[in-house]
């Protein structure tokens, strides 16, 4: 009981500190970018950068086109509800971004570099010192942003912003946010007190909720599972 509840503590401690679509930068680059943050208006930018907004939970993503103006990937559901270009034009709000998520719709837009940065720094091209591939020249950046322009499928690990803006960059869609969000999944499944957990939670749920399929497959499958992975 008292490893379990080590364990408890650790990954409540994980999850508290964790950004979960952070890009994970090694040790001594957070100074580094904090150097190159810019509050806009930002420095003279060049088309075709690529830029980087932190958020509360992730970081976000964006190309940018020239004349104040950044191309995007962002989940929005009012492509999927009407043809209204205007409406659909407007600044996304975080209900119109939730459901396209959970709808997994999206949409490559171009938005200004104010509603873009949202009132967030600006971060200029520092992937570029994070990845082996050779990115492209700034004009072909662009031009790849622009032809990706419209409706788009979306997935929140598979296919996000980041994805995006690598594509366009470099030619190869990849996300640190994901890539870190799946090693802190891999660590936790690695770690044979979560099965112990789950099975406790299991046995819980059916003392609460009587012996049924619904609370007895998932308390013997779920650790046999996490058991097998790790």
């Amino acid at each position: 009981m008292l490893q379990l509840l080590t364990f408890l503590v650790e990954k409540l401690s994980l999850v508290s500190k964790f950004k979960l679509f952070e890009s994970s930068w090694p040790d001594g680059e957070d100074l580094d970018r904090e150097r190159h943050a810019q509050r806009c208006p930002p420095l003279p930018l060049r088309r075709g950068d690529q830029l980087e907004v932190p958020r509360s939970l992730f970081t976000h993503h964006g190309i940018y086109l020239g004349d104040n103006k950044v191309a995007h990937l962002i989940p929005d559901i009012l492509p999927v509800l009407t043809n209204d270009e205007k409406l659909i034009g407007s600044v996304i709000t975080n209900k119109r971004l939730i459901l396209g998520c959970i709808y997994k719709c999206a949409t490559v837009r171009v938005d200004t570099l104010e509603d873009f940065a949202y009132g967030s720094n600006i971060l200029v091209n520092l992937m570029d010192k994070m990845t082996t591939n050779q990115a492209f020249p700034n004009e072909t950046v662009a031009k790849r942003a622009e032809k990706l322009i419209g409706a788009i499928p979306y997935s929140l690990l598979w296919n996000n912003c980041e994805h995006f803006v690598t594509y366009c960059r470099y030619g190869c869609a990849a996300s640190r946010q994901t890539e870190k969000f799946c090693e802190c999944l891999k660590s936790i499944i690695r770690d044979q007190r979560s099965v112990i957990g789950t099975v406790l939670l299991g046995v819980i749920s059916i003392v609460f909720f009587g012996m049924a399929p619904s609370t007895t497959l998932p308390t013997i499958l779920i650790p046999f599972t996490l058991w097998m992975a790790g």
